[in-house]
């Protein structure tokens, strides 16, 4: 009998280590690894490393494309899971309830368990990221500190999910101590 599939929701605010815990994560289990930010470049017909500092809700960030990534992750994660696949990691901002609730309805519909882990660090630590992603040329996040602000404004703590669904890791932890975590939903 098939163990009942996971979908593993790597969240928060940029610069947090979401998609470098995810993408790990991912890697260590075999899982099919769903990043936001290559999603969004591939709908955009652009290099995941081609920089683009388009302003807040501006270029490929406007309201409809960073809604139609968050659909397309949906639907890969969907497909990746019909095709048996015992689980699958998101990695994405999912800032608004709403979006964390698409996953949960997701979840429900095809038998398999939402694990939401909100990944989250110290402003310092968050600077001294974005100050390293910003020179390195194979970065794959327009992540700057002016949307970090705005994002810290806007985000939607989740509050709407039950403990059982939701774990919170302080990233400034060892990476290998934080994947050692208990991150079977």
């Amino acid at each position: 009998m098939r163990p009942e599939p996971v979908i593993f929701v790597f969240f928060g605010l940029i610069a947090s280590g979401k998609s470098f815990l995810a993408e790990r994560f991912a890697a260590e289990r075999g899982l099919p690894y769903f990043n936001s930010d290559r999603v969004r470049k591939e709908l955009a017909g652009i290099a995941p490393t081609e920089r683009r500092p388009d302003g807040i809700e501006l270029g490929i960030y406007t309201p409809e494309l960073t809604a139609k990534t968050y659909k397309t992750m949906l639907v890969l994660a969907e497909e990746s899971l019909q095709n048996g696949t015992v689980g699958v990691v998101l990695d994405g901002s999912y800032s608004i309830a709403a979006g964390r609730s698409e996953v949960r309805r997701l979840a429900e519909r095809l038998g398999a368990k939402p694990l939401f882990i909100l990944c989250a660090c110290s402003e310092a630590e968050t600077k001294r990221r974005l100050a390293l992603r910003a020179n390195d040329p194979n970065a794959v996040s327009d992540g700057r500190w002016e949307i970090f602000v705005r994002q810290r404004e806007t985000f939607a703590q989740p509050d709407e999910l039950p403990p059982e669904m939701l774990l919170r890791l302080n990233t400034e932890a060892e990476p290998e101590a934080l994947l050692r975590q208990n991150m079977n939903a």
